[in-house]
């Protein structure tokens, strides 16, 4: 599989450090990297990294080509992706956070590539899509968005317990950790709570997962609703989850989300009093945590789950640009 990276920030160089170092994704070619930073301080920046740590193979800015060990990867500095030359490119991994309009997602296509798939929510692409949520794409859909973080730590799992219990309302409450849309200190924001400094405190703020999980799951999305704060911590985010349920899942729960767990490729769990820092560089979307499981008056069940919103939402950009490609 080929694809091209569009947008070196968090997400992009997330994926090209999953792509470089697991033994699973030796098949995949970066055909191109693009992004409108110096290849220098791109470089820097894949090398040096805050959250996952030092790169550990040599990076250089060589040319026109970022070296990593010794894959040589072109680079660009273009601001229209459609200027480029991706032809025999199989899937445009969009990364810029940037896609505002159907004319910014189709330039990977006017570029050759043969599917666009935009690391984010997005009102101009052909299908919304989770992968291990039911993430059947038509083979007519090109421009195809990979949601949300959130949404792929969600969707999953509701479909899950619906499938096994039956779900009559939802309550989901994202405790997201502090993004750089935040800003370092107070600002002007027309969410004013969004523009107070996040390393500083804990912000109660809007979520996109509400309306991607009605089109992910247009059966459970009308009767779930999602809540999100921001907290000041750098990396993973974790989701706590009210379910009333069809049917009462019984004192057997703890195996009942074991074999879910199970039967699931992007659900894990963990029976361990974890905290957040060590579901850091997790593949999972979504890693219950066992001792939190509650359940209340028979029916009503709540969970709390853990998911490295960088490290697993790259993992499945990876897994559905492979779906993508096995289209075609």
């Amino acid at each position: 599989m080929k694809v091209a990276i569009n947008g070196f920030g968090r997400i992009g160089r997330t994926v090209l450090r999953q792509i470089l170092s697991r033994p699973d994704t030796a098949d995949i070619e970066v055909t191109a990297i693009n992004d409108i930073a110096a290849l220098e301080t791109c470089a820097y920046l894949f090398q040096y990294d805050s959250v996952f740590g030092p790169y550990p193979s040599r990076v250089e800015a060589d040319g026109a080509c970022l070296t990593v060990g010794d894959r040589r990867i072109p680079f660009s500095g273009a601001s229209n992706l459609a200027t480029l030359d991706l032809a025999g490119t199989d899937v445009v991994l969009e990364c810029t956070g940037r896609v505002d309009s159907r004319e910014i997602a189709k330039r990977g296509l006017a570029a050759g590539a043969r599917a666009v798939l935009v690391s984010g929510p997005s009102g101009f692409v052909d299908a919304t899509a989770v992968f291990g949520a039911g993430a059947d794409v038509p083979d007519t859909a090109s421009i195809v968005s990979n949601s949300s973080c959130t949404t792929n730590a969600i969707a999953p799992l509701l479909q899950a317990i619906d499938a096994t219990f039956g779900i009559e309302r939802a309550h989901v409450t994202t405790i997201h950790c502090y993004t750089g849309s935040q800003p370092i200190v107070d600002g002007p924001r027309s969410d004013l709570a969004r523009g107070r400094a996040g390393a500083e405190s804990m912000v109660p703020t809007m979520t996109s997962a509400a309306d991607d999980l009605s089109k992910v799951l247009p059966s459970i999305g009308p009767r779930t609703s999602v809540a999100a704060v921001r907290v000041p911590c750098l990396s993973v985010s974790a989701i706590d989850a009210t379910l009333q349920l069809t049917r009462p899942p019984g004192a057997d729960i703890r195996r009942r989300l074991r074999e879910i767990a199970a039967r699931s490729p992007v659900l894990g769990l963990t029976e361990d009093p974890c905290v957040s820092r060590d579901m850091r560089e997790r593949p999972e979307s979504l890693i219950l945590a066992l001792p939190e499981t509650i359940v209340q008056q028979d029916s009503q069940l709540r969970l709390l789950g853990w998911y490295d919103n960088e490290w697993g939402f790259s993992a499945r950009m990876i897994d559905m640009a492979r779906r993508l490609c096995a289209r075609r």
